[in-house]
């Protein structure tokens, strides 16, 4: 493929980052195809073809499994919330259509899906697919890490010393690279994103933050479809164009825990934090939840990540 084809093709590639992020922050109320496609700077009739070819789904589909997935995390975080309520949250119009999409795609109803993850306490675990099969999570980018939507179950036998303090942070402007599917393999967006902000001055300012954001929960999405941005912070407008974006982390109230590990050490800390959450009077809130790097780890002289993991609160 030439040069001129990979420029095309990652153009296509953002536009269809920029009609995702625009579902995601639409997705409680009725979305129109001419919107999301004026969003993707493209024509609805060709929109919907090009989204096909790129992600292997219909725009229907996609919106579809985007909303029952965000529903699915829900019920696993949120026990008091009652299905209607979340059901209004998802963008469905009615709690029976919600009901009948949720047990078409998991193979169960609303109801029992949560009792299930209530009663055997998982922090992790397969994701389910479609009519409730089983889709496994190898490739992680910290071999075990858990997902960052999770239950309280008992902490693995290794334990670290955690600070965990809930906090208010600040917004973060970023630029970011998607990548979507395996874990193990964000590095190759992290690497695309430095290659093309360090000719542009974005890698060298004092404040430079690397972030990792987390878009899907990989309990309830097959690990082929999870999303991840891998994210450098910026300030002022950044010009984007092709698969690098912008996007903004809001501020507000979070759980963060501060960590010093090696690349082992990713699941017991994510692990700890979803325990944490058994004892702190909150719940896992809506928006990202991002891991926020303070160092880089080939210069610590034990290779270990320093690291914040955000988690947004809300009372319990």
């Amino acid at each position: 493929m030439n040069d001129s084809n990979n420029a095309s093709r990652r153009e296509y590639i953002g536009r269809i980052n920029k009609a995702m992020d625009f579902i995601e922050s639409n997705l409680g109320r009725t979305l129109l195809l001419d919107e999301i496609a004026h969003a993707a700077h493209f024509s609805p009739f060709h929109f919907h073809r090009i989204f096909s070819a790129l992600t292997g789904e219909t725009v229907n589909q996609y919106v579809k499994r985007i909303r029952i997935e965000k529903a699915a995390s829900m019920l696993i975080n949120n026990p008091e919330w009652p299905v209607t309520e979340i059901a209004i949250k998802c963008g469905f119009s009615s709690n029976p259509v919600f009901c009948r999409a949720f047990r078409e795609w998991y193979g169960q109803s609303a109801g029992t899906f949560r009792k299930q993850y209530a009663s055997n306490g998982f922090t992790s675990g397969p994701a389910l697919s479609k009519n409730g099969q089983q889709s496994g999570k190898d490739g992680q980018p910290h071999p075990d890490r858990q997902s960052y939507l999770c239950a309280v179950s008992p902490l693995n036998e290794f334990q670290m010393n955690a600070n965990i303090q809930v906090k208010e942070m600040p917004a973060l402007d970023l630029v970011y690279c998607r990548h979507t599917g395996p874990f193990d393999q964000i590095g190759l967006a992290y690497e695309k994103l430095m290659r093309w902000a360090g000719p542009r001055g974005l890698m060298s300012g004092p404040d430079l933050k690397t972030v990792t954001v987390y878009h899907d929960d990989p309990k309830v999405t097959a690990v082929e479809k999870v999303r991840q941005s891998a994210c450098i912070t910026v300030r002022g407008d950044v010009k984007t164009s092709g698969e690098f974006g912008k996007m903004t982390v809001d501020a507000g109230k979070y759980a963060v825990g501060r960590f010093e590990i090696g690349v082992e050490g990713f699941a017991v800390a994510w692990d700890q934090m979803c325990n944490w959450f058994a004892d702190s009077g909150y719940q896992p809130g809506e928006g990202y939840s991002y891991e926020l790097y303070h160092n880089d780890h080939r210069e610590h002289p034990e290779q270990k990540f320093i690291l914040d993991i955000c988690i947004p609160v809300i009372p319990l």
